[in-house]
């Protein structure tokens, strides 16, 4: 009987297989006193939530906002953290190519290093129909890395197939069509495409229970206008409007399948440190002392301020 999978593997395999997107943090260096310790590991979710050990609660605001950050630009980055200025002297994160260098007011003394590695879904693309522009889709699909699922009918396509995929592409001239064409749209799939003439098409559109809005989603005819005459060359201008469209979409965007409420801004200083420190359920806040909500790095930052908001906030106004 084999080990088990260590829990951070077996979540990050769990994520992967649901396509959602995160961030693996690895501690790649520390000086003391710094309570990680090289081969810490944390995973960072796109809500903000931080699963795993790269430091304490004042490392850990840092990776969240610069996680966030490589998982929108699909970039790793290592990030380095200290609690002394930065290299110009300006507090700002120092940034150069590759790295990117913060000054941590908060950290208690040391130094990380840690390799941010932003870890996104493959495209997922379902494709219904047993047509020739099927089967070139299917072929063409992996090419580009690209995971195809194949459906033959409406019967084989299930809801977790739509809320995980970017693109439906139906294929299937005529058959099962309307029924799944509605599904996708009230699914928020990223890209719909419709293979047929534009008078059928315009058809198929005319007969759906949507609204304007919602029928405007949907591509018919599906791909982008090469002149192709072939199915395999119909299939390249479709993969190519696929494209267009997943790769024109922001991490934001991608994640709404998970349904994540946005919790306010993506970034707020905190008044007792001055530490930038990622918005999210768990970061501390409090609603003492004026009319907005105010966030901290940590629970010891929280406490100061409702000990006297009031001396923060003079200090804003000053």
């Amino acid at each position: 009987m084999s080990p088990a999978a260590p829990p951070l593997e077996a979540r990050m395999a769990e994520l992967t297989g649901r396509h959602v997107p995160f961030v693996k943090a690895t501690v790649v260096r520390a000086r003391r006193p710094a309570s990680a310790r090289p081969g810490d590991t944390a995973l960072v979710l796109a809500d903000g939530r931080v699963e795993g050990f790269v430091g304490g609660a004042c490392a850990e605001a840092t990776v969240r906002v610069q996680a966030l950050r490589t998982l929108r630009s699909g970039e790793s980055l290592l990030l380095r953290i200290s609690p002394e200025e930065t290299a110009d002297g300006t507090g700002e994160p120092v940034v150069e190519e590759g790295a990117v260098s913060v000054a941590n007011p908060c950290l208690s003394g040391g130094e990380l290093e840690i390799f941010l590695e932003p870890l996104r879904p493959v495209p997922r693309v379902v494709v219904l129909g047993e047509s020739p522009i099927a089967r070139a889709l299917a072929a063409f699909g992996p090419v580009l890395g690209y995971e195809i699922t194949e459906a033959s009918g409406a019967d084989g396509i299930t809801p977790a197939d739509l809320a995980g995929s970017q693109a439906l592409v139906i294929a299937s001239h005529g058959r099962g069509e309307e029924p799944v064409l509605v599904s996708a749209v009230r699914a928020g799939v990223p890209y719909i495409g419709l293979v047929a003439s534009p008078r059928r098409g315009a058809a198929v559109l005319d007969a759906l229970p949507l609204d304007p809005e919602d029928l405007a989603q949907i591509h018919t005819p599906a791909g982008l206008w090469i002149g192709a005459r072939t199915p395999g060359e119909i299939a390249v201008s479709i993969l190519a409007e696929v494209i267009q469209a997943v790769r024109g979409l922001s991490v934001e965007v991608e994640v709404e399948v998970e349904a994540v409420p946005e919790t306010g801004s993506v970034t707020a200083v905190d008044p007792v440190c001055g530490m930038t420190v990622s918005v999210a359920d768990s970061t501390p806040h409090s609603d003492e002392g004026g009319d907005e909500r105010r966030w901290f790095c940590c629970a010891g930052c929280l406490a100061a301020y409702e000990k006297d908001p009031a001396r923060y906030a003079k200090a804003d106004a000053s």
